[in-house]
């Protein structure tokens, strides 16, 4: 029977994961974009490559290592090797990730850059996606997955924040390199420390002997025609989740380029418009979606999704900071909160003796979809309507305003599978 009390030491080793975790993952979804743009070539189809690359990395890597996980029996047991070793080769690999820049051969760079978004990734989703979302599953309860989500979601907006805030400064004072190297070595300092003190119960004897069909069987019944039938609402919203992602990831890998090169705007001021938005968002979205359980959540995801394609084209519109923040933060902060409420919609709609592969398939719409879709058609826009310009030698282009709009309108169409969910209040 699972002890119902969390120890004061897995409430901090939890903290110090999730909070060091998601700020590897902003880091990574912000600014290995702009390493890419200042230090290798402006070209935008690099970027698109490198994040469709590592949105399908993280989406197979959660799958097939979460399931590995699930079924590992050691005296360490089954999520604390996974956590230990993979945030310590998480940093590890962060801190190699700049080297690509001395490769001088800009086709080479491309593939490298690629290739170490690549391996970060898959060491971050395993660790990080994969075994400490599920450690946090294995240890909460009725009595106390709500704090467990609240530190969750608290990691998340404080992360955000601080990776805003702090990264733009760090890296107009001592550059790229020494950014990369302090964020690696804080996130295997960290894993190291954390994952050591995690406290994983051994696997009990008699689970060893729960019979349970091959591997691969498992991982491939998630994908049958009948699955899709008996859960065709969930789908349904997972459907309006990916076209949503879809057009927001249009523009949000190119944003600090465009920020930067196209309105004028230095790291240092990104990263003080950045944190006030995330803070905004914060203090915005955590409410609606409080609001969102009491209403029609159809109804409001709606709107919130109509407010965040509209922010979306006002900030194509303006370019002094104060305009920028505030459309800035309707922008994001609308997005946000109807992902929260699409969310906890999604999560009373997954079937309750499968909701860990389903989580699993969320990533497929939620992440490798979109980050395979969005990025392809912003740095086909970029191409097209972009600004040329020459970076370290290498022709390229400056995004324009268009992928903001463009990207907007792409949201707006995931009204249409969202009209065609069915959701009835609960009593």
């Amino acid at each position: 029977m699972k002890n119902t009390k969390i120890t004061s030491r897995s409430w901090i080793v939890m903290a110090a994961l999730a909070l060091t975790g998601q700020i590897a993952w902003a880091v990574e979804n912000a600014w290995f974009n702009t390493f890419v743009f200042d230090t290798i070539t402006p070209d935008p189809r690099p970027v698109a490559w490198m994040v469709a690359a590592s949105a399908i990395t993280a989406t197979l890597a959660t799958l097939i290592m979460g399931a590995l996980s699930d079924r590992t029996r050691s005296r360490w047991g089954k999520r604390r090797p996974y956590i230990l070793v993979g945030y310590v080769l998480w940093g590890l690999s962060t801190i190699l990730f700049p080297m690509v820049a001395y490769i001088k051969v800009a086709s080479m760079a491309v593939i490298m850059v690629i290739i170490a978004d690549s391996v970060m990734t898959f060491f971050g989703s395993t660790a990080n996606d994969a075994a400490f979302n599920a450690w946090t599953a294995d240890i909460a309860t009725t009595e106390n997955r709500g704090r467990v989500e609240g530190v969750l979601n608290m990691s998340l907006f404080v992360a955000q924040i601080i990776s805003m805030v702090a990264a733009g400064i760090l890296i107009d004072s001592f550059g790229y390199f020494i950014f990369f190297y302090s964020l690696g070595g804080i996130v295997m300092v960290v894993g190291l420390v954390a994952g050591s003190l995690l406290e994983d119960t051994p696997s009990d004897e008699s689970e060893s002997n729960i019979s349970r069909p091959p591997f691969w069987q498992e991982f491939t019944e998630l994908f049958k025609v009948n699955v899709l039938r008996e859960n065709r609402d969930l789908f349904t919203l997972l459907l309006y989740i990916m076209v949503s992602s879809v057009g927001m990831q249009v523009s949000f890998p190119y944003l600090i380029v465009y920020l930067e090169n196209f309105v004028g705007v230095t790291k240092t001021e990104f990263s003080i418009i950045g944190g006030a938005v995330m803070l905004g968002s914060a203090i915005f979205a955590i409410p609606f979606g409080l609001l969102a359980d009491r209403w029609n959540k159809r109804t409001m995801i709606g709107v919130a999704i109509v407010i965040s394609s509209i922010g979306g084209i006002l900030l194509s519109l303006v370019d002094t900071l104060l305009l920028l923040a505030l459309t800035g933060l309707v922008w994001q902060a609308f997005s946000t909160a109807s992902g929260i409420a699409s969310v906890a919609w999604l999560k009373d709609l997954l079937p309750e003796q499968n909701r860990g592969k389903f989580l699993g398939i969320r990533m497929i719409f939620w992440i490798a979809i979109p980050m395979v879709i969005g990025p392809w058609l912003g740095s086909t826009l970029i191409q097209n309507f972009g600004i040329p310009t020459v970076t370290n030698g290498e022709a390229g282009f400056i995004p324009v305003p268009i992928i903001f709009q463009v990207g907007s309108i792409i949201a707006l169409f995931s009204l249409i599978p969202l009209g065609f969910t069915r959701w009835e209040k609960s009593a």
